[in-house]
C-alpha cells in the first residue's frame, strides 16, 4: 500500500500520524529527496527515510510535533558524531515534519429522525460526522447525505471499525435500551471525549442498573451523559439536536452552560 493510501486510510478512520518527506540532501545521505515515511502515535512507522540515529531522532521530533500540533523543518549533518551529527556519511538532509491530526468528530450512533438532525447540525458547526446504524438504509448517503462515513454495524462491532480517540464525540440516537445495553460497553471503554445516549431519565436508569448486573463498573457508567443535552424543553428532532450539540460545545470550550444576559447597573436609578 502507497504511503497516500495508507494516510487516507489513516483520515478515513478518524486516526491522526505524521508525514516525514525529505525535502534537501548535499553530499552523501542514505536517502533521496522526496523520501516519506509515517509516524504514529505509539512510535511506530511506515516507510524509511534512512534509519539509523537520524531516523530515531526525526521519529522524537515528529512525536513532539504531533503533541504541539506544529509543523518542523530540520536539517541533520552527516559528518562528525562526536559533535552531534547524526552520522558520518559527509553529507546533509533537510526534513519537513508534518502532523496530520483529524479535527473533532461527532460519531452519531442511530440514523433515526434526531441521529438526521444531529448529523446535519454537527456538520454545519464545522465537525467532521460519522454516521453508524445497523441498518444499512438508514446508515447511507441517501438517508444522511451531509455525512463524512457511515458504519453498518451492530454497536458493538463499532470499535473495531473506527477508531475512536480523544476527538471522537458520541451520541447514542438509538432506538432503545436494548440496543444501548448490547453496545455501550465496547464504547466505554475508548478514550471518546464525550459519550451521550439520549432518552429520559428511566430509560438511562433501566440501561444502568442492567450493565451494572451484567460485571460493568459505575466508574465506566458515569462517562455516560444521558439524557444527552442541555435542558430546552426541546420537542423536534431539530430543537433536540440543538440542546446535544450545545452540550457539546460547552464541554469542548469549558463553558458553563449558564444564561449570559446581564443587567447593566443604571447610575440614573434612585433620583
Amino acid at each position: 500500500m502507497s504511503i497516500y493510501r495508507k494516510l487516507a486510510k489513516i483520515e478515513q478512520k478518524g486516526g491522526s500520524a505524521v508525514l516525514v518527506t525529505v525535502i534537501r540532501v548535499q553530499g552523501s545521505v542514505p536517502r533521496h529527496t522526496g523520501s516519506k515515511m509515517i509516524v504514529f502515535p505509539d512510535g511506530r512507522i511506515e516507510g524509511t527515510i534512512g534509519g539509523g540515529q537520524f531516523e530515531a531522532e526525526v521519529i522524537r521530533a515528529a512525536l513532539e510535533s504531533l503533541r504541539d500540533g506544529q509543523p518542523r523543518r530540520l536539517t541533520y549533518e552527516f559528518r562528525d558524531p562526536e559533535r552531534g551529527d547524526v552520522g558520518v556519511c559527509g553529507g546533509e538532509m533537510e526534513v519537513f515534519v508534518e502532523p496530520l491530526q483529524v479535527g473533532k468528530t461527532i460519531l452519531v450512533v442511530g440514523a433515526g429522525h434526531v441521529g438526521k438532525a444531529v448529523a446535519h447540525l454537527a456538520g454545519w458547526l464545522g465537525f467532521r460526522v460519522i454516521v453508524s446504524d445497523d441498518r444499512p438504509d438508514f446508515a447511507s448517503s441517501d438517508n444522511i447525505p451531509s455525512a463524512d462515513g457511515y458504519l453498518n454495524c451492530p454497536m458493538s462491532e463499532i470499535p473495531g471499525q473506527f477508531e475512536i480517540t480523544e476527538n471522537t464525540f458520541i451520541v447514542l440516537t438509538t432506538r432503545g435500551v436494548t440496543v444501548d445495553v448490547e453496545g455501550l460497553p465496547g464504547l466505554l471503554e475508548s478514550d471518546a471525549a464525550y459519550l451521550g445516549v439520549i432518552g429520559s431519565r428511566r430509560r438511562w436508569e433501566t440501561t444502568f442498573e442492567t450493565l451494572r448486573e451484567q460485571g460493568v463498573e459505575e466508574a465506566s457508567l458515569a462517562r455516560v451523559h444521558s439524557p444527552t443535552g442541555l435542558e430546552l424543553n426541546a420537542e423536534t428532532p431539530e430543537e433536540i439536536a440543538v440542546s446535544i450539540m450545545a452540550e457539546i460545545i460547552m464541554i469542548t470550550h469549558s463553558g458553563s452552560g449558564e444564561r449570559m444576559a446581564h443587567q447593566p447597573n443604571n447610575p440614573m436609578k434612585g433620583n
